[in-house]
């Protein structure tokens, strides 16, 4: 259950069923292990079909660290999503540029994960989509999340608790 003083967290890529799910997993258990009750993690996808499962190589890399995706669902971009969301992390310029078209004033709370958190340009790097690619694929674009989350959650748990 949300609370009005939780920090939401919305996390968006393409087909919210790789990147996103397993950068929301990666991120819901850094909360879970420091017991951050008030930060909540979402994710979406641009170009989604909603209910959709996780890929079963997400699902699979994720479990190696003890993340479980199996109760994934996708679920499409939406404004009452941007609206609801304190910070907005993309994995690409074209997230970033179908978040603003939603809603322009969600600029200032939206970034390029790699970018965080410096102000989105469109010249900051992406993270690549591991669909359709091999297991190695999934697990190198895993580590990748894996490495940038936790370098930017300390930032993070301050504008949660600058929020509340």
């Amino acid at each position: 259950m949300t609370k009005a003083d939780d920090y939401n967290i919305l996390i968006v890529c393409t087909g919210n069923t790789c990147r996103s799910a397993m950068a929301k997993g990666i991120t819901e258990k850094l909360v879970a292990d420091m017991n951050l009750n008030n930060i909540n993690i979402d994710s979406a996808g641009t170009g989604t079909m909603p209910g959709m499962p996780a890929t079963d190589y997400a699902i699979a890399v994720a479990a190696h660290w003890d993340i479980d995706l199996t109760s994934h669902r996708s679920k499409p971009l939406t404004p009452e999503l941007i609206l609801k969301a304190n910070l907005i992390l993309a994995m690409a310029s074209e997230h970033v540029e179908t978040i603003l078209h939603h809603d322009k004033t969600a600029c200032s709370k939206t970034y390029l994960l790699k970018g965080f958190p410096q102000p989105y340009n469109y010249s900051q790097e992406r993270i690549e989509d591991p669909i359709g690619g091999s297991m190695e694929q999934y697990n190198q674009t895993f580590l990748e999340l894996d490495e940038i989350i936790r370098k930017i959650f300390p930032q993070i748990i301050e504008l949660s608790r600058a929020h509340g």
